[in-house]
């Protein structure tokens, strides 16, 4: 069985899959880019594939879900799943089931944030990013677009449908809620809590790696990561649909303010969108 890392787009679900892979995955917990590999994302075409099931359809897509992550759960070690779709149930198709999910931890972050973020990394408008924002999105299936390594379609729908959608583990005490602001300001008390959560999933004592731990501190730091993009890319990076220039993905990162980057009018229209949420979450 699998932990779910879930997140809206551009959440800050790279740098748990990075922290965790760099623990989990390495003998010292010092992070690069090959260690993220052994995190895969879900939905992926050559999962399905594999399987001979036809990714162009969206209908035996879904009905598949299941059976694929039954064929990943195979594999008796701990494992992570990484997926930006929200937890739905199409036509009696679940996304996922409690015989295939340890549990799940759910990443989220101010909306404000994604709106400059995913306009950046997508190529669109700030009216574009909130409009896929505010009316939910798919993406993949662009099958004859050789540049696009997967080509599964992800049903992400919009940013609330997707935060609330995952708190269905929560009443199975196997949800965890992360907040990327709270990850960048306490980086060592939120990897721990972390780390506790899937432990306790596991049902195992926990017993920390202190050197491990410190060094996936030191080496997920932002600026690091930057810089590893910069010396030898990042295949999650995207190109600039105008221009064909590789876009960084590793941006802003914790110096993307919403406060000074977007309108009045576009914070107003998220806020009046996501009210309810977000007083939740505190961002409001």
């Amino acid at each position: 069985m699998f932990v779910w890392l879930a997140s809206y787009p551009k959440s800050g679900n790279t740098l748990v899959r990075s922290m965790l892979a760099a623990y989990f995955f390495s003998n010292d917990g010092v992070y690069n880019f090959d260690l993220i590999k052994n995190i895969k994302q879900f939905p992926k075409s050559q999962l399905f594939e594999k399987m001979g099931i036809d990714i162009k359809n969206e209908k035996e897509l879904v009905k598949n879900y299941i059976r694929v992550q039954e064929s990943i759960n195979k594999k008796d070690s701990l494992q992570f799943l990484k997926t930006h779709s929200y937890l739905f149930n199409i036509e009696n198709s679940p996304f996922t089931d409690l015989n295939n999910s340890l549990g799940a931890i759910y990443i989220v972050r101010d909306p404000r944030n994604i709106v400059t973020s995913w306009a950046n990394f997508a190529s669109v408008s700030l009216e574009q990013s909130v409009d896929t924002l505010i009316n939910g999105f798919k993406f993949g299936g662009q099958f004859d677009n050789p540049q696009i390594e997967d080509k599964a379609i992800v049903f992400m729908g919009n940013w609330k449908t997707n935060y609330n959608s995952w708190k269905a583990f929560e009443t199975q005490q196997k949800y965890l809620l992360v907040k990327y602001e709270d990850l960048i300001e306490n980086k060592e008390i939120e990897f721990k809590k972390i780390l506790k959560f899937i432990f306790k999933l596991k049902k195992k004592n926990f017993v920390i790696d202190q050197k491990k731990f410190d060094n996936v501190i030191k080496t997920t730091d932002f600026k690091i990561m930057k810089n590893l993009e910069k010396e030898k890319g990042f295949n999650e990076s995207k190109k600039n649909k105008k221009t064909g220039k590789q876009i960084p993905f590793f941006n802003l990162g914790p110096k993307n303010d919403w406060r000074t980057l977007l309108e009045p009018k576009i914070v107003n229209e998220i806020e009046k969108s996501f009210k309810k949420e977000m007083e939740e979450l505190g961002y409001l």
